[in-house]
């Protein structure tokens, strides 16, 4: 998800190395066969390790503290800038767009946001500097100034094929020169679906905002959860108390920040973005887990979808070879869009952070159609599909998404 400003004309121009070629249907999108075919970012632009290190640092930096790892790297340089503040009244211009990608400079994302995404009770706003500030991180920062102080990654789905897991492992054998840990990994990382965890969640927010109307406490919204999740007949109604859906629900801080809900939930709204990272993240575990992937790290219960996200560090993939560096993460956001055809779907991204007067270069912002957001890099090999509550009176999807401007 970075690159390089003077190796990437190829970027720059609106193409994404995950639009050429092939683009696998929504059902495919998570399987390894596709998206090794990219290869890693680093590899694919140009990043040296040094590079790498020192964004993988700063993605970490931006996270809230619930949302990341505890540990950070203190020997990075932060040379992010904060991009300057646009005119309100500016247009955007039309972004730049190449199969299933529409791309843009940092600057001209701010002015469509205000344009579009700022809206705060039907009013358009102008970008803060707190905000553009968090926008420079890249593309932590784009759900970050979307969602406010609220991407804590509690509330993940996402979907395992556990028959095809097994069938393959049992049918299947190793490539030529591919170790049993390696081979594992791979068929775990093909056993994955994101058009169907993506659409986990959103059935599981719709649930939620069902709930949310008339809930004036805490209380009487998870009340109404319980008897929507049970009108639905979804597996969510036999968690209990102690599960790690209710305790991501329980003492939801945007239901009681005062530019959330203010102890109001129905004033909140559910919704959506997604995060792509490595599944090898135990330190203490196989060190073939870290380099080949963790078959058993990060599924989701085959129930209810639902993902613990509890040993999420962002701990980026190990190298196998000598000089391979990895990303540790990747953020799209959704937010609340109508679309009810996934594929036609925008996800929002940066590729790195704001550094215009550094080697790397100025941060761009894509739109992606779903198929491509969820093509991926060999960097990562876990999709996630998180909700979290922002205000219902900010404006996060227009009636219609169009992908680039206008």
């Amino acid at each position: 998800m970075y690159a390089r400003r003077r190796l990437l004309t190829f970027a720059t121009v609106g193409a994404a190395i995950c639009t050429t070629g092939f683009i696998p249907s929504v059902s495919q999108a998570a399987g390894s066969g596709d998206r090794e075919k990219t290869g890693s970012y680093a590899e694919t632009h140009g990043l040296t390790a040094d590079d790498v290190k020192n964004i993988n640092a700063l993605n970490e930096s931006a996270l809230p503290p619930s949302a990341g790892s505890p540990f950070r790297a203190p020997d990075f340089v932060d040379d992010r800038e904060t991009p300057p503040a646009e005119p309100l009244e500016r247009m955007p211009d039309a972004y730049r767009a190449y199969g299933g990608r529409a791309t843009t400079v940092i600057n001209n994302y701010i002015r469509k946001w205000q344009q579009v995404y700022s809206h705060r009770d039907g009013k358009i706003q102008q970008m803060t500097e707190e905000q553009r500030e968090k926008l420079s991180y890249g593309c932590v920062g784009v759900t970050w100034v979307n969602s406010g102080p609220y991407p804590t990654n509690r509330l993940a789905f996402a979907f395992f094929d556990e028959n095809k897991y097994k069938n393959d492992l049992k049918n299947t054998s190793p490539r030529p020169d591919e170790s049993r840990a390696e081979f594992e990994g791979r068929i775990a990382k093909d056993s994955f679906d994101e058009g169907k965890g993506f659409k986990r969640a959103r059935d599981v927010a719709s649930i939620m905002n069902k709930a949310l109307e008339n809930a004036h406490d805490e209380g009487t919204y998870i009340d109404n959860l319980n008897t929507e999740l049970t009108n639905n007949n979804d597996a969510l109604r036999n968690e209990d108390s102690r599960s790690n859906f209710y305790s991501a629900l329980r003492n939801t801080p945007s239901f009681k920040e005062r530019d959330g809900g203010n102890y109001d939930p129905s004033k909140m709204k559910a919704v959506i973005y997604s995060k792509h990272f490595w599944s090898g993240q135990d330190q203490r575990g196989p060190s073939d887990r870290r380099k080949y992937g963790d078959p058993e790290a990060f599924r989701p219960d085959q129930g209810t979808g639902l993902v613990d996200m509890s040993k999420d560090r962002s701990i980026p993939r190990s190298p196998v070879k000598s000089g391979e560096s990895w990303v540790n993460f990747d953020y799209g956001w959704f937010g609340a869009q109508a679309e009810a055809d996934a594929d036609k779907t925008i996800w929002t991204h940066g590729d790195h952070y704001h550094s215009p007067n550094s080697g790397l270069g100025p941060m761009h912002v894509y739109e992606s159609k779903f198929r491509n957001w969820s093509g991926g890099y060999a960097d990562f090999d876990r999709g996630t599909y998180m909700i979290t509550f922002i205000p219902k009176s900010w404006n996060t999807a227009p009636a219609k998404v169009k992908q680039g401007w206008p």
